[in-house]
């Protein structure tokens, strides 16, 4: 009988680093299932989903070719709160399914469930242990501004809607500071992997 892998829930918010966290574990053999994939493939061109969408919000957030204007969505749902409750009862339920399925495939000692939406979206309940990474919401900004090259007050607008700093780290097992010299990240990681090995052992029948 196939075993339950023993699941971690990765998150933070956007601009945290949970993508680089995730990547160093890759490094060690172990696999993740990364919950914006799904987010994304579900409104790809021939989705259901992005008909629905079109349908919702009208065919201008359809691009030339065809695929979803992310940004134009982003813009509308982050001041519209009845329009993201929309999207999130529409598109929350796919993406549990494809992760849990994702999760039940793993076959490295344990697997990351890397979602920036963990505790929001109650993803937290499929998983056995939440490590956090964590940054002063200032540098969240910064580097998010950085890295995706959006309107600063966008960005904020993203934060804003999530659970806040102070409720996450008060949810979390774990805590990864990502403030820290970077050059400590290979040996935290290496603890913390031998931790989660560890405490994976004592694995769960299905």
């Amino acid at each position: 009988m196939k075993k339950n892998p023993y699941i971690v829930g990765l998150t933070g918010g956007i601009g945290c680093g949970k993508s680089t966290l995730a990547a160093a574990f890759g490094s060690l053999g172990i696999q993740s299932v990364d919950a914006d994939y799904a987010s994304r493939a579900f409104v790809q061109l021939g989705m259901p989903a992005l008909t629905d969408i079109s349908a919702q919000f009208g065919k201008d957030i359809i691009l030339s070719d065809g695929q979803l204007d992310r940004a134009k969505l982003r813009q509308i749902i982050f001041t519209d709160v009845n329009q993201k409750i929309w999207l999130e009862t529409l598109l929350h339920p796919l993406i549990r399914n494809w992760i849990v399925e994702q999760l039940h495939l793993a076959t490295s000692p344990y697997v990351l469930l890397e979602s920036p939406l963990l505790f929001e979206a109650n993803q937290d309940q499929l998983v056995d242990t939440v490590l956090l990474v964590d940054l002063p919401e200032a540098l969240q900004l910064q580097r998010a501004a950085l890295r995706d090259d959006n309107d600063p007050a966008q960005i904020q607008r993203i934060v804003d809607s999530q659970m806040s700093r102070e409720d996450k780290l008060a949810r979390a097992d774990w805590v990864f500071d990502n403030t820290l010299n970077p050059d400590t990240m290979a040996d935290r990681v290496d603890l913390l992997h031998s931790t989660f090995l560890t405490l994976a052992k004592p694995s769960k029948e299905i």
